[in-house]
Formats: structure tokens, C-alpha cells, sequence
């Protein structure tokens, strides 16, 4: 395995990149919610990550054998984290469930990578880790001025989909690094998990889903390749540095999430809000030391 991705350094080209990630994969979760037809985005989402897969496989190499056992069982996590992060939206806010079920991921592979796979943090780096959770959590478990308190069970959803997203983060960790073609992954993933995605949302409503999905086919399959390169970004990532970073960078997309709820759903902020995104700035800056 990777021993420059299990050490504490992680090049700032890669911390960039990831934080980059992070801001696109909030920009698809608020298309996501935005959609009045939530299947039809995840089915369009699914056919944007089959395109841009087989394409991507039709020239690059094919990962090592070693490495396809963690890709077809990474392939299905992501079928099931797209089907609970439509419970997510159906039940709570956008600024409630996304940055409660991104922070919840990466004191969950921290926990496990660096017990298991021997990832190795610095004592900054891992106040950084917690730091970010920290401030994840408070944006998710406050309302804006004068709400009530959170939507319980669109927190216990949430909570669900940060432990799918911990596992398929793990588990792409190992199989990216066993790969021997990061490009090769990305695209046998996103061409298996692509049908499986478009699977469960025509399960889920049938003959419903076919004018929906002709009704928003362009900002649905954007959404996709949006989606696509966030996470292809990602998994490159976890080549150059410990898994628990790339995803505690990874989610300080939250606070672009925290911005567009405020802007696009018009969702309250709050003080709280304010300083749980600072909180986050902060551990940023911490997994960055050396």
C-alpha cells in the first residue's frame, strides 16, 4: 500500500484540489434537493456517472485484480448512500442533512483508518480532524434565528447516510491505492454504480419516472458529470495522502452547502451557523501542518 498516502504529509496541490471537491459535491447535492422529482435527478445522476465511466474505461488501464473486490462492493454503498440521501432531502433542510451526514464521515474513517489500515496523523492534523467535525455537527444541530430545534428524523437519515459515505470512503481508499490506475478506478466505478443508481429510482417509481426524467435531463445529468469529476478528484487524492484528511477536506464543502441554503432555499443561517463554518475554516488550517 501507499506509503506516502499513510504518512502525515499531504501536498498542498492535493488539500486544494480536495477542497475544490468538496465545493462541487455541494453544488450536486443542492441540484439534488432543488429538483421537485428527486428520483429523476439520481436517475439522471446515474447515467451521467455510466457515460462519463465508459468512456473514461475505453482508454484508460484497468485497475489491478486486487483492487475490484473494494470497487463492486464501493459501487453498491454508493447505490445505497444515493437512496438514503433522498430520504435526507425528503424529511430536512439542506442546511440540516448535508453537513450532518458529511461530518458525520470523517471522524468515522479517521477512527478506522488509523486503527486498521495504519494511516499516521499528526497530533495537529488530528485536532484538525475533530476540529472540523466539531463545527460540521454544530451547523447541522442549529437552526437559523428563532426555529425550532432539528428535525430528528432527518437527523437519524443523515446519520445513516454518513456511515455509507465512511464505508464507500474506506473502502475506495484501499481499492484506489491497490489499483495501479487511479483514472482506471474512477471510471470502473462510476460505469458500475451508474446502472445500480438508475436501478432502485425506476423500482422506485416506475412509469413516473420517465416524464420526470425528460422533464429535467439537463441540469440532472450536469448534476452527474459534476458529480463525477468531484469524486474522481477525490479518489485521486487518496493516493497522495491519508484517507481521514482527504475526507475531513473533503467536507468543508459544507460551508459552500451552509451558503447556498441561505441563498438558494432561503434557509436561515444564524450566529451559530456563522461560527461552526469559521470552526471548520480552522481545522482546515490544522490538517494542513506538518
Amino acid at each position: 500500500m501507499n506509503t506516502a498516502a499513510q504518512s502525515g504529509a499531504f501536498p498542498v496541490a492535493a488539500a486544494l484540489a480536495v477542497i475544490f471537491a468538496g465545493v462541487l459535491h455541494a453544488s450536486w447535492n443542492a441540484m439534488a434537493k432543488a429538483t421537485p422529482n428527486r428520483y429523476a435527478a439520481f436517475a439522471l445522476f446515474g447515467a451521467a456517472y455510466a457515460a462519463c465511466g465508459a468512456v473514461t474505461v475505453a482508454w484508460a488501464a484497468a485497475p489491478a485484480t486486487a483492487a475490484w473486490p473494494w470497487l463492486a462492493t464501493s459501487a453498491v454503498l454508493h447505490a445505497i448512500y444515493s437512496w438514503l440521501l433522498t430520504r435526507c432531502y425528503r424529511l430536512g433542510d439542506f442546511n440540516q442533512v448535508y453537513p450532518l451526514s458529511r461530518g458525520t464521515a470523517p471522524l468515522l474513517v479517521a477512527l478506522v483508518a488509523a486503527t486498521v489500515l495504519g494511516d499516521r496523523l499528526t497530533l495537529p492534523q488530528l485536532v484538525g480532524v475533530a476540529t472540523v467535525c466539531g463545527g460540521l455537527g454544530v451547523l447541522a444541530l442549529t437552526r437559523g434565528s428563532g426555529e425550532r430545534g432539528p428535525s430528528w428524523p432527518a437527523v437519524w437519515a443523515a446519520l445513516l447516510t454518513g456511515f455509507s459515505i465512511a464505508a464507500y470512503t474506506i473502502l475506495d481508499g484501499i481499492g484506489v491505492r491497490l489499483s495501479g490506475s487511479p483514472i482506471g478506478y474512477s471510471g470502473w466505478l462510476f460505469l458500475s454504480m451508474g446502472p445500480l443508481i438508475m436501478a432502485w429510482t425506476l423500482a422506485a417509481q416506475g412509469r413516473e419516472l420517465l416524464p420526470a426524467v425528460r422533464a429535467y435531463w439537463l441540469p440532472g445529468f450536469i448534476g452527474g458529470v459534476i458529480g463525477v469529476i468531484g469524486y474522481a478528484i477525490v479518489l485521486w487524492a487518496q493516493t497522495a495522502g491519508a484517507l481521514a484528511l482527504v475526507a475531513a477536506l473533503r467536507e468543508t464543502g459544507v460551508v459552500t452547502g451552509a451558503i447556498i441554503g441561505v441563498v438558494v432555499f432561503r434557509e436561515r443561517l444564524g450566529p451559530a451557523r456563522i461560527a461552526a463554518a469559521a470552526t471548520v475554516a480552522l481545522g482546515v488550517a490544522l490538517i494542513n501542518l506538518r
